[in-house]
C-alpha cells in the first residue's frame, strides 16, 4: 500500500508556520509591555520580533532549533537499548517500525564515540 505523505508534509508546514508567527506574537507583544516602560526603549515590530526569535535560539540554543528531548542523552540511551536486544528483537523491531512509519531498509548505524 503507498502512503500519501502530502497531507502529512502540509500539515506539518502548517504548523511550523503557525508556530512562528504565535512566536513571533508573543515576543513582540511582551517586549512591547515590558521593555520600553522600563528601559524607554523602542517597541518593536513583527519582524523584529521574529529576529529576535531566531537571535536567541542562534545565542543561547543548543545548536539546532528543537527541545532538550533531541539531545544526545536520549541518543545514548536508545543505542543502548539497541546494543541490548538480540537479532530476533532487532528484526521485530525493525518490522514494527516499517508497519507505523514505511519502509525502513537501511540497517542503523553506530555514532561515532
Amino acid at each position: 500500500m503507498k502512503r500519501h505523505w502530502g497531507p502529512r508534509v502540509l500539515k506539518f508546514l502548517l504548523f511550523v508556520i503557525v508556530a512562528i508567527l504565535i512566536g513571533g506574537a508573543v515576543v513582540m507583544w511582551l517586549w512591547n509591555v515590558v521593555v520600553p516602560p522600563i528601559f524607554g526603549w523602542h517597541a518593536i515590530t513583527f519582524g523584529q520580533a521574529i529576529g529576535l526569535l531566531v537571535l536567541s535560539k542562534i545565542l543561547f540554543g543548543r545548536g539546532r532549533f528543537g527541545g532538550p528531548w533531541r539531545g544526545t542523552p536520549w541518543r545514548r540511551r536508545m543505542w543502548e537499548r539497541w546494543d541490548q536486544m538480540t537479532p530476533e528483537e532487532r528484526e521485530h523491531f525493525r518490522t514494527a517500525m516499517r508497519g507505523r512509519c514505511g519502509s525502513a531498509e537501511s540497517k542503523p548505524t553506530h555514532p561515532v564515540s
